[in-house]
């Protein structure tokens, strides 16, 4: 059950949010700076709103829920708003949105049908416009929401913005909304022009759109190809329904989004956001999330407004891949190798698309980097593929009761001495029980033996009966050794055996992989299968020999050798003969198209799996890796990319849609 939290302690979380976004905010909107992602930023923010609404005599004038931007840069002169910018409150699942729509209906005491206009929530800056007889006079950043900042003469400069607006049915005096951004294409192609040319390049889309409207000198706005869609009329035109304010704006020569729709129940609702959190990584400009707008403009004008935001009106994120949270424990873990992994217990939180509740913190050494202690705020890190990782902590929301972590001196498991080798800490028993059971874990899994059906729970209980003791045991298991056991049956326990039969014979790859020898993964044991040959051969290779071979180093060639000169293991590949496992060999693709080239995936495919993938590539004498370098030849791209893409942007390494992959593997 959640922890109650009382007012007391809710008043002080409140102090410690209000001042760390303060903070923030503080260095993005004035001084241009940024030291935390906008998603962790919005993290803090919901947080702080969810207590506020939870402890409504809480809230005071100088919360940021209160407020709007920050104050304008003085650069620029001030421009102050008819009525008042506002910007959205977030909502990041579909409770939030139905709580949203609840909260609405209870304070306008008005029966409102779900009949709202989505739009694409683009992560760029917003403006305001103003016309006076359909021409362009003056355009204004939200700034603190009553002031912003003029920047006329760099908004004149997007071609997407008209001057001069079309038809003739415009009201004399006009005020529009929207925002400017950069696509893609042309942040790709600014920053490595600024690398080039030796100076910094922009994080994001953004930050590079924030800093070009203001720009003193307009044209270097004019060279850096803003775009703009126009989502707002302020003014009022007597129109009664939202969607036709994006009808009318099209009229009148607005850029609009073709992608915003009409969605008539919670139901579209959910499917247009799930639809677009996969399909984003498709468009050319950045998006967030959906703003989701009540379309009859008298019930939204009915909603009024709440804080800094309207009422009838919500920003339906998509899931973040920075967010933050609090780190309730730290246990430690003990791998197939022995060694103790400290991993962080956090408080419940959705990040990239899924709910993590607990994060590796790798080892001591991070732990001290990080300076992470129980109690801690700290910001978690999740996108594309990435495991979950803790990346910063906000020692300024730390708790008066936060403690420090300590390793074990003995193992959790077994009681035995836990000693230090480099960085890691692991077991002095090389029998331990969390060792063994880890690895039989790891022996089973899809790269390496792909066992089907024999899970965690079955090993445990396998252990538990004395059926098994090492990996070569597996394949002298009995049908009625397990048809016996209390919950099996006949038919449970032929269906395994038939499976550990079928997948006796294993590829020379998977085979050592399988080992669970220290530091050697996937690609190293395919490299040592393919370079190598045979594992008797590489048991006789020396350190020295070792280290010959691509990609190598002293450490992993130490733990190669290690792991062939314990007598256990060397039994072990013995037993492996003696019970019938047969090990396929494994050829490198001599001549093949791809011959020596290095790829990269990240993101998702829709018309074949990773695995296939990566097995299409090494059958045409490719490699694949597991991270971007300079040595990249191709990074394939697919939906929903994470860091791997902004690594090959920043590193120029070329990228290939899926369909441009699938062409060069003809």
């Amino acid at each position: 059950m959640p922890k109650t939290v009382t007012k007391k302690e809710a008043q002080e979380r409140v102090d410690q949010l209000k001042k760390t976004i303060n903070h923030h905010r503080h260095l993005y909107h004035v001084q241009d700076k940024q030291d935390i992602s906008d998603s962790a930023l919005d993290s803090l923010k919901k947080e702080l709103f969810d207590l506020e609404q939870k402890f409504p005599d809480l809230v005071s004038s100088d919360s940021p829920t209160q407020r709007i931007g920050g104050q304008p840069l003085k650069k620029f002169q001030k421009v102050e708003h008819e009525t008042r910018m506002l910007s959205f409150n977030d909502a990041f699942n579909e409770e939030d949105i139905n709580n949203w729509f609840k909260r609405l209906k209870n304070h306008t005491k008005k029966d409102i049908k779900p009949n709202f206009y989505c739009e694409l929530k683009i992560d760029g800056l917003a403006i305001e416009l103003m016309y006076t007889n359909g021409m362009l006079i003056q355009a204004s950043t939200r700034g603190d929401g009553r002031i912003g900042e003029d920047i006329t003469q760099n908004i004149k400069t997007v071609e997407a913005i008209p001057l001069k607006l079309e038809k003739g049915d415009w009201p004399n005096h006009l005020i529009v909304r929207g925002e400017v951004f950069f696509s893609k294409r042309e942040f790709n192609k600014l920053n490595k022009e600024l690398k080039k040319a030796g100076k910094k390049v922009y994080a994001n889309p953004r930050n590079l759109a924030a800093g070009s409207v203001r720009q003193l000198n307009s044209k270097i706005t004019a060279k850096r190809k803003l775009d703009s869609f126009i989502y707002d009329i302020v003014t009022d035109q007597g129109i009664d329904k939202h969607h036709k304010e994006h009808e009318t704006l099209k009229r009148w020569g607005f850029k609009t989004n073709p992608n915003n729709k009409i969605c008539k129940s919670m139901k579209e609702v959910f499917k247009m956001r799930d639809l677009w959190d996969k399909k984003r990584g498709k468009l050319d400009y950045e998006i967030d999330g959906l703003v989701i707008v009540v379309d009859d403009n008298k019930d939204y004008d009915a909603g009024g407004v709440i804080g800094k935001a309207p009422r009838a009106a919500i920003a339906y994120k998509f899931s973040p891949e920075e967010v933050t949270t609090i780190v309730e424990d730290i246990k430690v873990y003990i791998g197939r190798t022995g060694v103790l992994t400290p991993v962080a217990q956090l408080k419940p939180v959705e990040v990239g698309g899924v709910t993590v509740s607990h994060a590796t913190l790798h080892n001591y050494d991070e732990i001290q980097r990080l300076g992470v202690k129980i109690g801690d705020t700290v910001i978690v890190s999740r996108a594309g593929d990435v495991i979950p990782q803790i990346t910063k902590v906000l020692k300024d929301l730390r708790p008066k009761n936060a403690k420090a972590f300590k390793m074990p001196t003995k193992c959790p498991i077994d009681g035995s001495e836990v000693v230090k080798h480099g960085v890691y800490y692991r077991c002095s028993n090389k029998k331990c029980g969390a060792v063994q059971r880890e690895s039989l874990y790891h022996f089973v899994s899809k790269g390496a033996f792909n066992i089907e059906g024999l899970g965690g729970k079955i090993i445990d209980r396998f252990l538990e009966e004395g059926l098994i003791n090492d990996l070569a045991d597996i394949f002298i298991l009995k049908k009625e050794d397990i048809a016996t056991l209390e919950r099996f049956g006949e038919k449970s326990a032929e269906n395994i055996i038939n499976e550990i039969n079928q997948k006796k014979e294993v590829t020379l790859p998977r085979f050592i992989y399988s080992l669970g020898i220290f530091n050697v993964g996937e690609e190293t044991a395919r490299m040592l299968a393919q370079e190598v040959g045979e594992v008797d051969k590489i048991s006789k290779l020396s350190i020295e020999d070792l280290q010959q071979l691509p990609d190598i180093g002293p450490k992993v060639a130490q733990s190669i050798s290690d792991w062939f000169d314990e007598e256990c293991n060397r039994d072990l590949l013995d037993k492996f003969e003696k019970v019938g496992v047969r090990i396929k060999g494994a050829q490198r693709s001599k001549g093949g198209k791809l011959e020596g080239l290095i790829f990269v995936l990240t993101g998702g495919l829709e018309s074949l799996t990773r695995d296939e993938a990566k097995e299409r590539v090494r059958n045409l004498g490719g490699n694949i890796n597991s991270s971007v370098s300079k040595k990249t030849n191709y990074v394939i791209v697919g939906i929903d990319p994470g860091s791997k893409y902004d690594k090959a942007q920043q590193l120029g390494v070329k990228t290939l849609t899926e369909k441009q992959f699938l062409q060069l593997l003809k």
